[in-house]
């Protein structure tokens, strides 16, 4: 009875927790660590982020008056995925290697790059699967011990028993698919900005490559 008093003196989210079981410890976990991954993800990309079409601007401003040596400091000034394929590719060209060969370096930095913008953001998508998993386990294991616990009680006690399982399913189910919802609409909108990054790589490797090709001779 006292326990009983003490539930419903509890907000309703505790509440929802208590009455959840050793479940909710687990999708709780899992939920911690979608939101430490989300933070980190969000700081990652946001640091590894440049204006293209200001940074391109620029760059291409330098390149056409033929100063490949500013054109790559241009470039170490703002560290991003998209500088450093640049950079590979202007390095190259100032050690006059042909067209094939610069191309060729700038494939190979988006190769080198893109992990470090995708780190763990493919755990999201496991994370979203496991609370949702995690929510159905305790959904079983709290219609498991509603029914045996019904099976056994005396009459006067088995509404009680019956909505405290029910309780303890529906609560893990809730609690599960909302940590399975958050982790999935990060794990798109990441795969998004993921996604558009490396366009946005290949693009302007292809916009400088075609810049070198018709300036060759004025670059020093």
């Amino acid at each position: 009875m006292n326990q009983l008093t003490n539930l419903e003196n509890m907000n309703p989210i505790a509440r929802a927790f208590a009455e959840g079981g050793f479940v909710m410890y687990v999708i709780l976990i899992i939920g911690v660590l979608t939101l430490i991954l989300v933070i980190e993800r969000f700081i990652v990309l946001k640091s590894h982020r440049v204006d293209k079409q200001e940074f391109t601007t620029q760059l291409f401003k330098i390149i056409v008056s033929g100063d490949l040596r500013q054109a790559i400091l241009y470039c170490d000034s703002k560290t991003t995925p998209l500088t450093n394929t640049v950079k590979s590719g202007l390095v190259q060209v100032m050690n006059k290697r042909p067209d094939e060969e610069v191309q060729v370096a700038m494939d190979a930095s988006v190769l080198r790059e893109m992990p470090k913008l995708e780190g763990y953001t493919s755990f999201l998508a496991v994370f979203g699967n496991l609370a949702v998993l995690a929510g159905l386990l305790g959904t079983i294991i709290g219609m498991i011990g509603s029914f045996r616990a019904v099976s056994s009680a005396d009459p006067a006690t088995k509404a009680q028993m019956l909505s405290e399982g029910i309780s303890h399913a529906l609560n893990c189910t809730g609690f599960g698919l909302t940590v399975a919802i958050v982790a999935i609409l990060f794990y798109g909108l990441f795969q998004h900005m993921i996604q558009k990054s490396e366009n946005e790589m290949l693009e302007t490797s292809m916009s400088l490559m075609n810049l070198v090709s018709a300036n060759r001779d004025k670059l020093r």
